[in-house]
């Protein structure tokens, strides 16, 4: 079995719940961000989404998933999870708490369902691009079907 091959865990859970995804594949050994990735994979940045985890005033985590070339803002994207204020965890928090790695953290089958937000932009496209699961993997969807598998909603959380 090539490495290509080797399903992560967001790869299972689409398959379980009949999601139809394009894997994409790239060389890379350590964390890249996400504007470099898609300009390495002729990608738009409208598509290319990244994922960031946030912890809220009520010790609550959250998941938003933005243009990798947009920051999010910080009081639109409390509002829309209902906090005061919110915070980006700590990147050496990240893999506890989700299961994955820096540059390899998707939406997708976390330890926990945290609740997910994605930037309303992506209901402007077909299919958007978000991390596999692992450093080099990316999965192709439709948001809509990104929604449905992680009870996500769309909101407008980018400055």
């Amino acid at each position: 079995m090539s490495k290509a091959e080797v399903k992560t865990n967001a790869m299972r859970i689409l398959d379980k719940n009949k999601i139809l995804y394009q894997v994409n594949t790239y060389e890379c050994d350590e964390f890249i961000d996400g504007v470099h990735i898609a300009d390495k994979m002729n990608q738009p940045y409208e598509i290319s989404f990244k994922t960031l985890v946030a912890v809220g005033k009520s010790k609550e985590h959250y998941v938003f998933a933005i243009p990798v070339d947009k920051e999010i803002d910080f009081k639109k994207a409390a509002k829309v999870v209902g906090e005061k204020s919110i915070e980006l965890v700590s990147v050496k928090d990240i893999q506890g708490l989700t299961g994955y790695i820096r540059g390899g953290c998707t939406p997708i089958g976390m330890k926990k369902l945290f609740q997910t937000i994605v930037q309303e932009s992506a209901k402007e496209h077909e299919k958007i691009i978000v991390s596999g699961g692992k450093l080099g993997t990316q999965l192709e969807l439709n948001p809509d079907d990104l929604l449905k598998v992680v009870r996500g909603e769309y909101g407008d959380v980018i400055s």
